[in-house]
């Protein structure tokens, strides 16, 4: 098993924390030059999680700075298709590759039409937008790639670093982190292509 994260520090106290033998990785998803590092590291691959996100600024796109859709968009898009596309040969080894992507709710597009979610003017777009392209990267990777199983999750409002309101919600990551291992596990007539929650119910995109 391999962990890995932007800062080797943290990352190595992250991986003596998870119990057998679990070897870090360093890497930073909008670094092509760490992504192919890392790359090279790993002979073969069961199960690739794309985990890494970030939410920059929280305003509507009337307000927001156009940057903060670029920096949003550099980690939780284009740092997905940079690891997957690095990794596709460590995977091609594996007799059962599965793909997990990290999404969110909030990238549904069914939910954000809804009152609930229209009522807040499309607030925190560039990090929402984001994870709306990231589920449909999932759905052609899928497309591409037909003997994976490749599904986006929805891991709910977790206690990470996210930003303050994670920092504050009542979340268990271990919820969430149960939902992508079930995804990891699928068997080879499981789903592929899909947007799942954390409690393995359908999301609507």
């Amino acid at each position: 098993m391999y962990a890995s994260a932007r800062d080797p520090q943290r990352g190595a106290e992250a991986v003596a924390g998870i119990p057998g033998d679990v070897r870090f990785v360093q890497l930073d998803v909008t670094d092509p030059a760490s992504v192919a590092a890392a790359a090279k590291e790993v002979g073969e691959l069961d199960v690739l999680v794309n985990n890494a996100g970030i939410l920059v600024g929280g305003a509507n796109p009337a307000e927001a700075a156009v940057d903060d859709f670029r920096r949003t968009y550099e980690t939780n898009v284009f740092g997905v298709l940079a690891v997957t596309n690095a990794f596709l040969p460590a995977l091609r080894r594996s007799a059962c590759p599965r793909i997990v992507n990290i999404s969110s709710g909030t990238g549904s597009m069914t939910q954000s039409a809804a009152e609930a979610f229209a009522a807040t003017g499309g607030s925190g777009a560039a990090y929402r937008s984001s994870k709306t392209a990231l589920n449909a990267i999932t759905l052609f990777y899928a497309q591409a790639l037909p003997g994976f199983r490749v599904n986006a999750l929805a891991p709910g409002l977790r206690r990470t670093d996210l930003n303050e309101r994670a920092q504050q919600a009542d979340g268990d990551p271990a919820e969430a982190a149960a939902g992508a291992v079930r995804l990891a596990l699928l068997g080879d007539d499981g789903p592929t292509g899909g947007f799942f929650s954390w409690d393995g119910r359908t999301v609507p995109w």
